[in-house]
């Protein structure tokens, strides 16, 4: 053989390593960088769904039989197309390319999947079988409200931060609505640097545990079997498979079943997401085998029906029971004018587990719930979208489990709410006694000033208390030094009342008796709460320092009368 012939056919074995090198690709090698989901009303850019591909790694990939894919299925494979390192292509159908290559290179697949404009779980399939990317977005993802309306694109932030969900998608600023065959308008360094979460677990069976996770997760490190244990003496699970395509669920096959009735603790370590963040210390979800709601396991324990403006309707439910309830097994509806159960729908699609003595609120929009209210418990949450709608004057709730039949149901009236407020709007109905009849409405109130007017996801300020109590009010410290130093700076005017339904005007007067602050005046009260006393009288001014009256005057339509008074010294330190 000749050096000639020899040298090429060095050269050409070379080539063609470096060839089948470049079909093979790693996870994350190519990304979704942008999506057009919703081209309609049209902005600068062609009438079409599609989405862009951008090669991150180091080296050529030819794109020959990938195939993207969202849950209804998948593609026909894509065409021979070497993708170059730092290069993007447009993937769509034939019959876009042409319109589409005017902005840069494009490439047709057949059934090319229809992107939801509201949300979709679009994927990207290697010819090993892999799932090299995917993204679970919604039209939140937009962060605008206008552009999520249609012919704006979504796109990646920072390419190298794949799986950062929301955080790194935001839509197009570039002036045709996207960024197709460049670089994104959006682009910028955008690190992940937040641990993954683990947001609740669900058993299927009694021998498997699922965990849902708030971001995908490095597959390697996700399914170690020692990095799960489960408690109750059910220990680490004899195996441990990462789902895909998101890679945010765990499925732990265990080596032992599950009792029913019982609440067992799962708890991870050492995970990770797949920016290599490890999940933080004390990770840990609630699991058990659920069972099917019967009639008022669960009950409805909160409503807000006239929402202030800008605010949104939403529903509060509680677990009074013992059972563990699913809430993909549960529904909310109302009833149409004939007085028919109408406008059903799913609490939740995905499995999602309502433990006892859990508050648990139904809304559209929890961000807008987490705004105009303090929420104890962020996460104890579950949209619905459309929320049934619910009157301002009168409705129905209705509450059902799988088979259709009422868990519970109630019919409000806006003339429930306590007849001194004079504007209701964004005043919260609550329940009274967990216990009693959802009908009666001797057994609701409006909520407390004291809170807010509200209290999603956690107990309600006009829960029952002892009837025998007469009520008190107490002030806590006795001594106060308003000089923010930390210590003492404030008194916690604390009441108990023996029902719902007092209101209380609460003035402060000096040692001569010359009031000095009208700190309330008409708070409507829960059945017990605090108000607090920053020392300070009428208008911010400054008081001097000496021996204080606060005078607490409640009572309720019923004509019973209370009032308190307390004795308060206010300090300085020097």
């Amino acid at each position: 053989m000749t050096i000639r012939k020899c040298c090429l056919l060095v050269f050409g074995m070379v080539l063609l390593n470096l060839f089948g090198k470049a079909q093979v690709a790693a996870r994350y090698d190519i990304v979704i960088a942008e999506i057009m989901a919703d081209p309609t009303p049209q902005v600068g850019l062609p009438n079409n769904e599609w989405i862009e591909l951008k090669n991150i790694s180091a080296i050529a990939i030819n794109l020959s039989g990938w195939r993207i894919g969202d849950a209804s299925g998948q593609s026909g494979p894509m065409p021979s197309f070497v993708l170059q390192p730092d290069s993007v292509v447009i993937v769509c159908t034939g019959g876009a390319v042409a319109a589409m290559s005017v902005f840069g290179p494009s490439i047709p697949v057949t059934s090319f999947p229809s992107l939801d404009n509201t949300g979709d779980m679009i994927f990207l399939r290697s010819p090993q079988n892999r799932i090299i990317h995917s993204v679970s977005y919604t039209d939140a993802w937009y962060q605008n409200e206008l552009k999520k309306e249609g012919g704006w694109t979504i796109e990646m932030i920072d390419p190298r931060n794949p799986c950062h969900g929301m955080n790194n998608w935001k839509a197009s600023t570039d002036a045709k609505g996207g960024t197709p065959g460049k670089k994104n308008a959006v682009d910028a360094i955008n690190k992940d640097t937040t641990a993954p979460r683990l947001l609740r677990a669900f058993a299927p069976d009694s021998v498997q545990i699922t965990l849902l996770f708030d971001e995908p997760l490095d597959s390697a490190r996700a399914a170690i079997a020692t990095h799960y244990t489960i408690s109750d003496g059910m220990g680490i699970p004899q195996s441990v498979q990462v789902i895909a395509p998101s890679f945010d669920k765990v499925n732990l096959r265990l080596a032992s079943a599950l009792s029913s009735g019982r609440i067992y603790t799962v708890s991870v370590q050492l995970a990770a997401d797949c920016a290599g963040n490890p999940v933080e210390p004390n990770n840990t979800a609630r699991v058990g085998i659920s069972e099917i709601a019967d009639s008022s396991d669960v009950v409805i324990n909160e409503i807000l029906f006239n929402p202030r403006a800008g605010g949104t309707d939403y529903v509060e439910m509680y677990n009074r029971g013992i059972k563990i309830i699913n809430l993909k097994e549960l529904s909310i509806a109302n009833r149409n004018t004939a007085g028919t159960i109408a406008n059903i729908k799913q609490l939740n699609t995905d499995n999602y587990l309502f433990f006892p003595g859990d508050y648990l609120v139904i809304t559209e929009e929890p961000d807008i719930v987490r705004r105009d209210f303090i929420a104890r418990n962020t996460d104890a949450f579950t949209t619905v979208t459309p929320l049934p709608s619910y009157n301002d004057d009168k409705g129905n709730v209705i509450i059902l489990n799988a088979r259709g039949t009422i868990v519970d149901e109630l019919a409000y009236d806006e003339k429930w709410h306590f007849k001194l407020i004079s504007n209701p709007d964004g005043v919260a109905l609550e329940r009274i006694d967990c216990n009693g009849i959802t009908r009666n409405p001797d057994n609701w109130h409006s909520a407390a000033a004291s809170v807010g007017y509200g209290t999603p996801t956690y107990k309600n300020s006009q829960y029952l208390a002892d009837p025998k109590a007469g009520g008190s009010v107490t002030i806590k410290p006795d001594i106060i030094s308003p000089d923010n130093d930390g210590l003492d700076d404030f008194a916690g005017i604390n009441y108990q009342f023996p029902a719902p339904g007092y209101v209380v005007n609460i003035t402060v007067f000096d040692a001569a008796g010359r009031p000095v602050r009208y700190l309330q005046r008409n708070a409507l009260c829960g059945v017990n709460s605090h108000f607090q006393w920053d020392g300070l009288g009428e208008s911010g001014r400054q008081l001097p320092v000496g021996i204080y009256i606060i005078l607490s005057e409640a009572f309720n339509l019923t004509g019973k009368k209370k009032q308190f008074k307390n004795v308060i010294v206010l300090a300085r330190r020097n």
